[in-house]
């Protein structure tokens, strides 16, 4: 391990405990077995999280165009390789991090335009705790930061033959821009003119059961032996292309959605009795008696499950489908005025590779281009946490960056966001920043 490690690791225990480090250079990794070697082309930061210092930067041991992550217990002085998850970010030329509500660490790559360089890696968040315990390691997962925000997922569920594709085909026909389905995941063989990408993702099992381990599905199930599965970043891409998802899942996937990272609208379609329920799978004369009474008992148990407490957030009853997609309508706030999506994106700026940041409260000062810390900038930014949504596996939605003026501190928005200057951010991460330079 090299030099600047050190150093920053002694700058860290100067800080946060008010004394000289415990270790240096030379005793820090003289009698630890199996030390790691640190030593890379790329930029390493170190953040510090209770007795964990999480090292950020280098080659990923496992794929090298990738930033790596190591941790360092100071308690029993060992060095960790974590489980990564995520879709790890590309090495950069230099980065800085900075610790947010003790859970994840924003990492802002230098060198890259706004819409590719904010980074989340959780290291303490509820999906790292669940994935922690199911694996009996140390986990961490990254989280790519995307500027602006997207309308929630609809999640649609209810028993077969209660109308649900009827109402979701007429909010693809009214609205054709603005609504987008996800496309599942499956492991059987596709069909005669079915295409991979377009009707599903046809992946081997063995690609799938690894990618559902590794919490990169939102929620699967075993049919007739073969997997079935709506993946994360399947949801997410609708999302990058401006459209407003669409899931069509049973309560069963429903649930397993819920206990997600991901913020959508849980919608419940109920028959007006079962027995009218009955009647209309009858009425499609498309299946057989056995068929029938299978999906009716599945009907019953959905049914029960649809008004489990918490789990939706809108029950409709679709007594008379006009009145019920009249209804659909007006829970996901569209008028008959209203008939593509209203996306804004935002302005891309180029970040330099040498930035430095300061935190205050849940935003983030950017001053780019400064040699030294208290040098103004003519680009100086703020970013924006406090909308923050979803997180690892997928997508960190919500964050806004602002441009401020350097003479005033005001950031030009709307709601005029006043702002102490540089010198005013004094915390222990802006220091540890500065102090690192940010630079490679």
């Amino acid at each position: 391990m090299h030099n600047s490690f050190m150093w920053i690791y002694s700058l860290i225990c100067d800080f946060f405990l008010g004394e000289a480090p415990v270790f240096f250079a030379d005793s820090f990794l003289g009698d630890i077995p199996n030390g790691v070697d640190l030593k890379s082309k790329g930029h390493e930061t170190a953040i510090c999280v209770g007795s964990k210092i999480y090292v950020i930067g280098g080659a990923d041991h496992e794929l090298t165009s990738a930033i790596g992550v190591q941790i360092f217990d100071k308690s029993s002085r060992e060095w960790i390789n974590p489980t990564v998850l995520g879709t790890k970010p590309k090495l950069s030329n230099g980065h800085s991090a900075v610790l947010l509500n003790g859970d994840r660490v924003l990492v802002i790559q230098g060198d890259s335009k706004s819409d590719g360089c904010f980074w989340f890696l959780e290291v303490g968040t509820p999906f790292i705790r669940e994935q922690e315990k199911a694996r009996g390691n140390e986990v961490v997962a990254w989280s790519k930061g995307v500027l602006g925000n997207v309308e929630k997922p609809i999640v649609i569920s209810g028993p077969s033959g209660v109308g649900k594709g009827t109402l979701i085909s007429g909010l693809m026909k009214e609205f054709p821009s603005m609504f987008g389905f996800s496309v599942s995941h499956t492991t059987r063989t596709p069909r005669e003119k079915e295409q991979n990408g377009f009707h599903y993702h046809f992946s081997d099992r063995s690609v799938m059961e690894r990618e559902i381990k590794d919490g990169k599905f939102l929620e699967f199930a075993s049919v007739h032996g073969n997997l079935y599965g709506t993946s994360v970043e399947a949801v997410e891409v609708v999302a990058d292309a401006g459209r407003r998802c669409i899931l069509d899942i049973d309560v069963q996937g429903a649930r397993s959605v819920r206990a997600s990272s991901l913020d959508a609208i849980f919608i419940f379609i109920s028959p007006p009795s079962f027995e009218e329920l009955e009647k209309r799978l009858r009425a499609r004369a498309t299946e057989t008696e056995e068929q029938i009474q299978k999906r009716l008992r599945n009907a019953r148990a959905e049914l029960e499950q649809g008004k489990s407490s918490g789990l939706f957030d809108h029950n409709l009853v679709n007594d008379d489908l006009e009145s019920c997609y009249k209804n659909l309508k007006n829970i996901l706030g569209l008028t008959e005025g209203v008939k593509t999506a209203r996306i804004t994106y935002p302005e891309l700026v180029n970040l330099p590779v040498e930035h430095l940041v300061s935190k205050i409260d849940q935003k983030i000062l950017i001053n780019c281009g400064a040699a030294e810390y208290q040098k103004a900038s003519d680009n100086r930014y703020v970013l924006d946490l406090s909308l923050l949504k979803g997180g690892a596996p997928g997508r960190t939605r919500g964050l806004n960056l602002y441009v401020t003026n350097p003479s005033t501190d005001q950031v030009n928005v709307d709601n005029q966001l006043s702002l102490p200057t540089t010198s005013g951010f004094n915390n222990r991460f802006s220091l540890l920043t500065s102090l690192e330079g940010s630079s490679p």
